[in-house]
């Protein structure tokens, strides 16, 4: 592998380890490297160490002033939650828009409310107002996997925007509000191109590159603002209901930005809670479809349960922490966010064997591996960005022993590394 064309100009970190810990083999082991979406196997397991498999976000609904006998509400309705990045979501049953949707208009129905004389309010201050981290590049961020982080979140944060004749914007399905797009796609080839180019609170779109011509096409994207958009869908449903909002609708943080400072959320007048999925089938989409959005919340989740501050930072610092204390030497563990978007994260091989090899010792282990995916029949998280591939799990070969690895490469020439490397990894079989 280190021979051929491909590795002319690369790095790797390779290392593989027993069950028990012990060192098989390393090829500059200890070499920080930028770990691709194999970082969130730090992130997973922290959160199902810190937080528990049985942890749940909570979104909920409330009221200022009264409600009168007619059921007029004289005051505002407000939305809030901690940041629940699967509301919304279509990956989970019993907990997809529509669930949602029937459960707070059950919660306005029996709490008697047929009118609203104030405000729509979505409380999207549990979190600080940088939703993405500082070292992703700007060419992910307008893309459905480079959603932020919000405090109230919707669809995952992303919509999709349905092109026709690979030129042409059809329409939308959760589409942004406010926002003005620039259309420079081309009807070019025969594979998707595309990327969007916009950012948190953004007022212009850009969609950008090439599509196939002649054929209908469904690219995604980040929602600059979710929380504008999930209003708009509750001003919808009231509607439907018959219930009237004579207010308008208001977020925190689109307010702040005007200079506005909204009252919080009132907390004696809760009438509505909703829980997500627990952290263990969040923990399984996290891994398995590899969702950038959800390693971001839970590392913002990290700093917030920690000192109330909100900002990546804090929960960059709060993750190297607790590895820290688990005994892998900081030097090793460069991080920049939760998912591996960045670039700028570096690791090592061995500091991932080390996290796995922990993984393996707790009660919640069979949740951590149920949820990796499996490639070239090896149960093992996958890392890709822009010339750099990763992986990272474990194997059991035919006569029984069990290993612990990790191989990143940096910096490969050519499109595709992944037959060299799985060629490696298969004198582990």
């Amino acid at each position: 592998m280190l021979n051929s064309a491909s590795m002319l100009a690369a790095n790797l970190s390779f290392y593989v380890a027993d069950e028990n810990g012990d060192m098989v083999y390393e090829y500059q082991g200890n070499k920080g490297l930028s770990p691709a979406s194999t970082q969130k196997i730090f992130t997973a397991i922290a959160a199902l160490d810190k937080l528990g498999p049985s942890f749940r976000f909570t979104t909920q609904a409330s009221y200022s002033g009264q409600i009168l006998k007619e059921g007029k509400l004289k005051g505002n309705l407000y939305i809030t939650s901690n940041g629940d990045p699967t509301l919304g979501s279509w990956r989970y049953e019993g907990y997809k828009p529509e669930d949602f949707k029937t459960k707070l208009l059950q919660a306005l129905h029996e709490k008697g409310i047929k009118s609203i004389e104030g405000d729509l309010i979505l409380d999207d201050s549990y979190f600080d107002m940088q939703t993405t981290p500082g070292g992703w590049p700007w060419n992910d961020i307008g893309n459905y996997y480079g959603a932020g982080v919000w405090g109230i979140s919707w669809n995952e944060n992303q919509f999709d925007i349905h092109m026709a004749g690979g030129r042409s914007i059809k329409n939308f399905k959760y589409g942004p509000i406010n926002l003005d797009w620039v259309n420079e796609v081309k009807a070019e080839g025969n594979r998707d191109h595309s990327i969007i180019y916009t950012a948190p609170f953004s007022p212009v779109g850009l969609i950008y590159g090439k599509l196939p011509p002649g054929k209908a096409s469904v690219i995604s994207g980040a929602l600059p603002n979710p929380p504008l958009v999930l209003g708009y869908e509750i001003k919808k449903w009231l509607s439907q209901k018959g219930i009237l909002l004579n207010g308008n609708l208001l977020t925190y943080h689109s307010e702040q930005i005007k200079g506005h400072q909204l009252v919080r959320t009132p907390k004696n007048h809760i009438f509505f809670e909703y829980h997500s999925p627990s952290l263990d089938k969040i923990i399984f989409w996290f891994l398995r479809k590899s969702v950038n959005l959800y390693g971001e919340t839970l590392l913002k989740t990290f700093s917030k349960l920690q000192s109330e501050d909100a900002s990546f930072d804090g929960g960059v610092q709060e993750m190297k922490r607790y590895w820290l204390g688990k005994g892998i030497p900081g030097a090793m563990l460069n991080f920049i966010d939760g998912s591996g978007l960045s670039p700028q994260n570096y690791v090592s091989a061995k500091a991932e064997v080390q996290a796995l090899l922990y993984a393996k010792k707790q009660s919640w282990f069979n949740v951590f591996y149920t949820a990796l995916p499996t490639y070239n029949g090896m149960k093992m998280k996958s890392g890709t960005i822009k010339s750099s591939k990763a992986y990272t799990g474990y194997h059991q070969s035919k006569t029984g022993k069990k290993y612990v690895f990790s191989m990143i490469v940096n910096n490969y020439a050519g499109g595709n590394i992944n037959s060299l490397m799985f060629k490696v990894l298969d004198a582990l079989k």
